[in-house]
């Protein structure tokens, strides 16, 4: 199988990211919350490789952990999102009648009020642990979800292989799970790609707000938050994390277009 060079680069630089935060206490040369340093925001060297933030932590580390509780929030987000939304889409599709009808309507209710003020009313009111925050984040993205999956789902639950599903008795689970999915898949790949980047941008939105991840814990958004007072005197630290959210969103959307692209072009050979 011959990779893309756009994909093979998208792919390493997300393995990248990901080894990093799985293996963050054993490439981190300090703690996350360890004051390393009586200065505040120390040029790179030797010592500190990328310096110090403004009360004397080490970046480097800080980065590493930090990519590491960013990544882990976004993932189970986006796992609980799709899980959620994928099921109750497909569901509402497959049943139709006043199972879709409520769903549907409930959905549109959520989406009329913007993600990011539901967040953060919700957050204002509760304890803002990582549990909560994955949740409130993963259920509110599940809408998204919902609306692609039952479109999606609406197409393929009129196929002669649905139908004669229905005809030889089967449940609705079994068409959801055995019929629908499989034939979903390559619009929800792709779609998993950009909410996965979407949970990224959230959570570090919520932490640059202060009603993400609390502090002393790292991760990129309360790091760019922390250090945001250096740009003014030309210290870079906060444009490291911004750096690496680039980075990240952009490797995963090249992973996501080219599994998209091959699964799409497998299902055309079969057919």
């Amino acid at each position: 199988m011959r990779i893309p060079l756009a994909a093979a680069i998208g792919l390493f630089f997300t393995a990248l990211y990901f080894l990093a935060a799985i293996f963050a206490p054993l490439l981190a040369p300090y703690g996350y919350a360890e004051v390393v340093s009586s200065g505040y925001w120390d040029p790179p060297s030797a010592e500190f490789l990328l310096g110090t933030d403004g009360i004397g932590r080490d970046l480097l580390s800080r980065m590493i952990y930090g990519g590491r509780t960013t990544i882990f929030v976004a993932t189970a987000a986006t796992i609980l999102s799709f899980t959620t939304g994928s099921v109750l889409g497909f569901l509402a599709a497959v049943a139709g009648g006043w199972v879709d009808q409520l769903l549907s309507r409930f959905v549109d209710l959520l989406m009329s009020i913007p993600s990011l003020i539901f967040a953060l009313v919700v957050l204002s009111v509760m304890p803002v642990t990582l549990p909560v925050l994955v949740l409130v984040m993963g259920l509110l993205d599940s809408t998204r979800v919902f609306r692609l999956s039952r479109a999606v789902a609406v197409d393929i639950e009129v196929m002669d292989y649905v139908e004669a599903a229905r005809l030889r008795g089967e449940k609705t689970i079994w068409i959801i799970f055995r019929e629908i999915l499989p034939n979903a898949l390559s619009p929800l790949v792709a779609e998993m790609g950009l909410r996965f980047i979407f949970m990224v941008l959230f959570v570090s939105t919520l932490s640059f707000l202060g009603l993400g991840i609390q502090p002393p814990q790292a991760d990129w958004g309360g790091i760019v938050k922390e250090n945001a007072e250096g740009i003014v005197y030309g210290i870079p630290a906060a444009l490291m994390p911004a750096f690496a959210i680039a980075t990240l969103a952009i490797s995963v959307n090249l992973v996501a277009d080219w599994v998209l692209n091959r699964t799409t072009s497998l299902k055309g050979g079969r057919g």
